[in-house]
């Protein structure tokens, strides 16, 4: 199915993980693919490769720290300058585990930059140009902790739950843009619990150093206290929901949050 031909994805961190699953997805879909992330050019070359072969008809490259307003406002002239974006998918994402007490301030600040304020530079840039072609789709990737706290991630909460709360204005801002044939602007949040990606690593290697090593013991203890399924997700499965949501069908499905989590955020 090519339920996208003709749009174009901006997809912030999609060089790995859930970023690149969704990409890869949206490009199964037909759409061009806008790749972004922190990767040398052999990894670029391989993704964007990638991405052509799975569907997309153009995928590529373009730069952008997120963490610098400026640097936000270069990417989004170079995309608007390829034809703009109908499809924002806001993924990239860091984390620093502390105590509160302990949380050096510069990463505090720089989690709220790249996590928080990056979305809201990239949706005020991309959203008025949704809201004049009458389709638009913002999925904002909130993670379960958008939802619920741990403890020892004080910026990485704040972050995603500011996060929700800037969707659910942008939803309702643009909730009645676009008519249903076109498929109308929506702003969606996905929020995954333990999921297989390399932001999670330092903290199975710290649990599965308390078992002398064993990874499976570390990620075991790890789902066992959040995770009733005790099933880690697959980025494939978010990126299978990214690309539903942005489907014209989904029109009427704005302002949510929706948990992949294996039962974390029903207890």
């Amino acid at each position: 199915m090519t339920e996208l031909a003709g749009k174009t994805a901006l997809v912030t961190g999609s060089v790995q993980g859930i970023g690149l699953a969704i990409a890869t997805e949206l490009a199964r879909a037909g759409a061009r693919i806008a790749v972004h992330g922190i990767a040398g050019d052999l990894q670029v070359h391989e993704v964007c490769t990638a991405l052509r072969e799975a569907g997309s008809p153009q995928a590529e490259f373009f730069q952008g720290d997120l963490r610098e307003p400026e640097r936000i406002a270069e990417l989004m002239a170079a995309v608007a300058a390829w034809g703009g974006a109908d499809i924002l998918v806001n993924n990239a994402g860091i984390q620093h585990t502390a105590p509160l007490a302990e949380m050096p301030g510069e990463k505090w600040d720089a989690i709220l930059a790249v996590n928080l304020s990056a979305a809201f530079h990239l949706m005020q840039a991309a959203m008025p140009l949704m809201a004049t072609r009458g389709y638009g789709r913002v999925i904002n990737i909130a993670s379960v902790h958008g939802l619920v706290a741990s403890k020892d991630k004080a910026p990485y909460v704040a972050a995603k739950h500011g996060l929700i709360g800037l969707s659910k204005v942008a939803a309702l801002e643009y909730a009645n843009a676009g008519k249903t044939g076109l498929g109308g602007v929506t702003v969606n949040c996905i929020c995954p619990g333990w999921t297989e990606t390399a932001i999670i690593e330092p903290q199975i290697v710290a649990r599965a150093a308390l078992h002398g090593g064993d990874r499976d013991l570390g990620i075991a203890e790890l789902l066992a206290e959040k995770q009733p399924t005790q099933r880690v997700s697959d980025p494939a499965e978010i990126g299978a929901l990214a690309r539903w949501l942005c489907a014209p069908i989904a029109h009427n499905v704005t302002g949510i949050s929706i948990p992949i989590d294996g039962g974390w955020t029903a207890q």
